[in-house]
């Protein structure tokens, strides 16, 4: 048992799980308290889940009146939380108000308040900015005397009421992304992910109407709203406003912020309304290169099931092609990669970017002259060069020998 604990405590998912295939007991104490715990005050969720898989008991009582799981509430682990939530399916009922009620506790009061209140200290807190690399997302940690809070109690608490059935207020919502004033924020990203699933007419009006709110973060996050309600559900299905982003063109025109507007233009290019490519077009020159850099994806329109580009979108994306931003270069080498009209300048854009300086347009560019069957992308392949051995496999690094055989076959 003593092996377990130490494996828990070094943060060794692989060991834990071998230990417990090999009979060891998934509520194993150490200093009295279950392991489980260990990996909570850790914000350990690889460990977690490999105990609570074993059967580690989310709901064990603990000596200072504590569970596990009101453990991780407290500590403000949005995945912790949830993984120790629905470890016991359906919860019960006693345990499901209390979660739900300490979340809400900790998000009214605010993780800095309710940490003193409960440590009783009045120094100063100390802040750290974790991040979540998997998922891109971000928290701040504050620690207090010998106690240690993440601050999305917010998310935890947005998460658990959708889980559970509450249908909360959608100003209640907005408020608590607001809270939170960054988009990469966990509790704003859990914000707009929950009102992005409800995919009802009454939520999308709401968030249009935010779109003329005077503060710029009201406008952002029904933006980013907006984006997901036009994606829909993949997984319940349905999108039923998939063709509702050309009723976003007024405050596309309209929009100064370059933040906003490119979320805006983001959440249209979704739907395929001729009137989105008079708007992409107007932002070809804008000063902000994350907005020319959406200005491709504006300009494709389906008829009759294909897609099509007027012979100005086209012009536009060629001089994009040729932009001093390296982003808005590999967006536009993005899209001429999968424009499969004949134009020649097209395949010679593409040429070009062969050479440019950053890896990842030297790819897409190389890939798109191979989907072209141009014979150039054999030369140029070899101008991708070395990839970083820590990176994942491209299969796009696998389309010029792809052109080969399609070469070979219709030859042989």
């Amino acid at each position: 048992m003593e092996r377990l604990v130490e494996a828990v405590r070094r943060s060794d998912p692989d060991e834990v799980r071998a230990l417990l295939e090999d009979g060891a007991d998934p509520d194993t104490l150490a200093d009295g308290l279950p392991v489980l715990c260990l990996a909570v005050a850790a914000y350990d969720t690889d460990v977690a889940d490999a105990l609570l898989q074993a059967g580690a008991d989310p709901l064990r009582p603990l000596p200072d009146g504590s569970t596990p799981l009101t453990r991780a509430v407290d500590g403000g682990s949005h995945l912790l939380t949830h993984a120790l939530a629905t470890s016991r399916i359906p919860l019960p009922a006693p345990a499901r108000a209390e979660l739900l009620a300490r979340a809400r506790r900790w998000s009214e009061r605010g993780a800095e308040a309710e940490l003193r209140r409960i440590t009783g200290l009045t120094g100063p807190v100390e802040r750290i900015r974790v991040v979540d690399d998997e998922i891109g997302w971000w928290c701040e940690q504050l620690t207090l005397g010998p106690v240690t809070v993440r601050d999305e109690h917010r998310a935890i608490l947005t998460s658990m009421e959708v889980l559970y059935g509450v249908r909360t207020p959608f100003d209640e919502l907005v408020a608590r992304a607001l809270a939170h004033p960054d988009r990469d924020h966990v509790v704003w990203s859990d914000v707009v992910f929950t009102l992005g699933r409800r995919l009802d007419e009454e939520t999308w009006q709401w968030t249009r109407d935010l779109l003329n709110h005077p503060d710029r973060l009201h406008r952002l996050l029904a933006a980013e709203i907006l984006l997901f309600l036009i994606l829909g559900d993949p997984l319940k299905g349905g999108d039923p406003f998939w063709e509702r982003g050309r009723e976003l063109v007024p405050w596309a025109e309209q929009e100064e912020d370059p933040e906003v507007l490119t979320a805006l233009l983001n959440a249209m290019t979704h739907d395929s309304a001729p009137e989105i490519e008079a708007v992409g077009l107007s932002h070809l020159t804008h000063p902000d290169p994350r907005v020319r850099a959406q200005v491709p994806d504006t300009l494709e329109r389906s008829e009759d099931g294909r897609a099509q580009v007027t012979p100005e979108g086209l012009t536009a994306v060629l001089t994009l092609a040729g932009d001093e931003d390296p982003g808005v270069r590999e967006a536009a080498c993005r899209w001429l990669g999968h424009y499969r009209g004949s134009e020649p300048e097209v395949g010679d854009a593409l040429a070009a970017l062969t050479r440019d300086e950053r890896q990842e347009i030297r790819i897409d560019a190389v890939s798109g002259l191979a989907h072209r069957d141009d014979p150039r992308c054999v030369e140029a392949e070899h101008r991708i060069g070395p990839r970083d051995p820590e990176l994942p496999f491209d299969e796009r690094l696998m389309d010029v020998w792809r052109y080969q055989r399609r070469r070979e076959a219709a030859g042989g």
